[in-house]
């Protein structure tokens, strides 16, 4: 069972129209939520997310209250121990091209079960950039292509993620992750202004490991001790391997310090 436009609905049968500019040209804004035993994680950080993002691309605010009866329904219809919980929101039927319809805006919140992720990972970087001073930086829109090809590219070396630098030769993020890199023993991050998506699990490890927000360049993955990723469903995940380097002793003590805090923050806060 998945809620579109107002009302749960079986998922062989709803649909949304072949004119949906969410479709058509990718004007649209999601979020991905994790479920835990049939209650989201964050969801108010990610509904805040979401409203800045749908701002982000001119479309109007969805409304919360619509937004979390629909995540409740879902789930309750949907139960599973661990979830991933999608809300997509788009610009509604359209005409063919770039201009917006006046039908209003799309709502789907859909659910699938997940599996917890292993402790570690391996990554590559790839030679495509974000660009940091785009029309779309900062905003999680469905405008996904570009993820998808350099995901591919990261599958066909045999590893899970694939991590971007900027425009400026700076290290940004992963497709969808962030990356945090431990430099003699410090924990840091990329900053917001590198073009990253400011993620909901990287701002509570900001907050709760006290790591640094510091503009670094793509190489210092070359020199880091220690590598992890964070997302809504990794949580944080040590990188054992990047492009080709193995970091032998992951998940490193500062990582695994991270891995822990997380774990025990979030299960005593499911709305942090």
């Amino acid at each position: 069972m998945i809620w579109l436009d107002g009302k749960l609905r079986d998922a062989d049968t709803a649909r949304v129209s072949v004119f949906d500019h969410g479709l058509t040209v990718g004007d649209g804004v999601f979020e991905t939520v994790k479920a835990i035993a049939g209650r989201p994680f964050a969801l108010t950080r990610h509904l805040d997310r979401l409203a800045a993002s749908a701002r982000g691309l001119g479309l109007p605010e969805p409304d919360a209250d619509e937004v979390r009866r629909a995540c409740a329904a879902v789930l309750d219809a949907n139960p599973m121990p661990l979830g991933r919980l999608r809300i997509t929101y788009t610009g509604g039927p359209s005409p063919l091209g770039s201009d917006r319809g006046e039908a209003g805006p799309t709502l789907v919140v859909a659910a699938a079960a997940a599996h917890r992720r292993p402790d570690t990972t391996a990554a590559v970087t790839v030679p495509w950039t974000r660009n940091e001073r785009g029309a779309l930086t900062g905003l999680k829109t469905t405008s996904y292509a570009e993820n998808v090809v350099a995901l591919a590219q990261a599958r066909s070396h045999g590893a899970s993620e694939a991590l971007f630098g900027n425009s400026a030769g700076r290290l940004c993020e992963g497709t969808g992750s962030n990356v945090f890199v431990v430099l003699d023993g410090a924990l840091h991050t990329p900053p917001l202004a590198s073009g990253c998506l400011a993620g909901i699990t990287r701002a509570l490890v900001l907050q709760w490991s006290g790591a640094k927000e510091t503009d670094l360049p793509l190489d210092a993955l070359d020199r880091a001790e220690e590598i992890f990723l964070t997302s809504s469903l990794r949580d944080v995940q040590a990188v054992r391997r990047l492009n080709g380097r193995d970091l032998p002793a992951a998940p490193g003590l500062v990582t695994a310090e991270a891995m822990r805090t997380f774990e025990e923050r979030s299960a005593a806060d499911l709305d942090p």
